[in-house]
């Protein structure tokens, strides 16, 4: 039997060659666009990235994790985003394609007030916060990332859910011109997933514009993306370019194409296996080398004292 063992990716092109004076020009003008506090040229640098710290003004949000942050070369590098291939090092390769201005966001369905956002617009909607958050992907490796955001809740109140609203479902961004990993079939494109309206409301779920206080990487999700830390990464859409507030539970992307495999709470718990690998322990990416002894998984991925509740009495090896 082969054993495929993860190898350590050459840098980016980008991580090696400055950038020329016409590159830094353009990002500093986006940012600024973004409303995103510029340092002078004499400022600090970020020790992660090794670029000015073009920091998002961000406070620090509930719920941190006191866990070491993965590296940001790591969190930028070995990614799950589909929709620019189905390797881990394909996303950072390929997404520099993804055109994140102009973006807006249409929120629809049962709500008072659906409303088509752009970009800019939720940017100010609600101050942002920095929350480093522990992430766990399905097939079986974590992060510990410093996300900048605000809880969707802050979304949800803006356009006022009807009493019908029981869900929300995210829609991504599927276009073939942008995208080169829609021409693979392993999902029904566009990607959906969607949440409990409970679960959307909770403090700890974020809307995120970026991460180690730069502006979302395009492989990470640019120019929003959900983050839900109780439950497994793939719960966590990318590039949402609608949100629809539904009287009925969305059929997700993952659940349509596997139901076996995958269902719709999609909770990180370590006594329900996926069927084709034990979810019990998990190695966490940048610490945990190959030969390393896993770690366990926590269930609800550490946040079972936050979220426990949400679940009382249902069966989660049924609802899964």
């Amino acid at each position: 039997m082969l054993i495929r063992v993860p190898v350590r990716h050459d840098p980016l092109p980008s991580e090696i060659t400055p950038r020329r004076v016409w590159d830094k020009r353009r990002d500093l003008i986006r940012m600024a666009a973004a409303g995103i506090a510029l340092p002078l040229a004499s400022g600090p640098v970020n020790a992660q990235t090794g670029k000015p710290a073009l920091k998002l003004a961000a406070v620090p949000g509930p719920f941190a994790s006191t866990d070491k942050p993965t590296s940001y070369r790591d969190v930028t590098t070995y990614n799950n985003f589909y929709e620019f291939g189905l390797e881990k090092d394909e996303p950072a390769r390929r997404a520099g394609s993804l055109k994140v201005r102009p973006w807006s966001v249409a929120v629809e369905g049962a709500v008072a007030k659906p409303t088509t956002f752009n970009i800019e617009d939720l940017l100010k909607l609600a101050p942002m916060q920095e929350r480093t958050y522990r992430m766990r992907c399905v097939e079986g490796w974590s992060m510990v990332i410093p996300w900048i955001g605000f809880s969707m809740s802050e979304l949800i109140r803006k356009v006022e859910p009807t009493g019908n609203a029981r869900f929300v479902e995210f829609v991504t961004l599927a276009d073939a011109g942008q995208m080169p990993g829609l021409r693979s079939s392993v999902i029904d494109w566009p990607y959906r997933e969607g949440l409990r309206m409970d679960e959307a409301n909770h403090p700890l779920t974020l809307l995120a514009f970026g991460l180690y206080g730069e502006v979302m990487p395009n492989q990470n999700g640019a120019p929003i993306r959900l983050v839900v830390p109780w439950k497994y990464g793939f719960k966590s859409s990318k590039s949402i370019v609608r949100i629809r507030f539904l009287e009925k539970q969305p059929i997700t992307s993952w659940n349509r194409s596997a139901p076996q495999e995958y269902g719709f709470y999609s909770n990180v718990n370590p006594e329900v296996d996926h069927p084709r690998w034990s979810q019990a322990t998990e190695r966490r990416i940048g610490e945990d080398g190959f030969l390393t002894r896993k770690r366990p998984t926590l269930m609800f991925n550490g946040y079972a004292e936050q979220v426990a509740s949400l679940y009382a009495g249902m069966d989660l090896r049924r609802e899964f």
